[in-house]
């Protein structure tokens, strides 16, 4: 069973895309931990403010029908492939982290870059895994976030899913 960490990420109809693919994740993997949703501006491109979060999954798969499974998700969200690659969607889901893995395997590079660059992808990752360490880095994720010093402005929302509350608003 490989313990995997995913970014979630949606500008469009975000509230309905992102719990709607938690549902798909919870009936495809046993979903083991979620974070809080957080509203960001785009990056890279004018556009809407995304949700984002980070959810830790375990699964039989392996890398690649992993990731053909979560882009096969992406796809049942409307998710397009033939636009710019900094531009609004309705679902982004990105593997960060399979195990420990590290370089490319499958033509995913792990661990994703995103962790260390990105504020929506660090600070939901270390607050589910914080003691968790990076595998390259050898920091926790808890060093990684005290040590990020990026203006990205990022708030956590009211979120419910499966009749909970996964996130108050900050």
């Amino acid at each position: 069973m490989a313990r995997v960490f995913l970014s979630l990420g949606s500008n469009e109809d975000r509230e309905f895309h992102i719990r709607s693919c938690l549902d798909a994740l919870d009936n495809h993997f046993q979903v083991l931990s979620v974070s809080s949703v957080y509203e960001s501006e785009a990056i890279g491109f004018k556009g809407e403010p995304f949700y984002n979060m980070v959810v830790e999954i375990d699964t039989d798969l392996a890398l690649g029908p992993l990731n053909n499974s979560l882009k096969k998700i992406e796809d049942e969200h409307g998710r397009r492939r033939d636009v710019p690659k900094f531009s609004g969607r309705t679902l982004d889901v990105d593997i960060l982290l399979y195990d420990q893995l590290v370089g490319v395997s499958e033509g995913i590079e792990l661990p994703r870059d995103e962790i260390t660059q990105n504020a929506f992808v660090l600070l939901p990752l270390a607050e589910i895994a914080a003691d968790d360490v990076h595998p390259v880095l050898k920091l926790t994720y808890a060093e990684l976030w005290r040590a990020y010093d990026k203006a990205q402005k990022l708030w956590t929302i009211d979120f419910q899913w499966q009749g909970k509350s996964i996130s108050k608003a900050s």
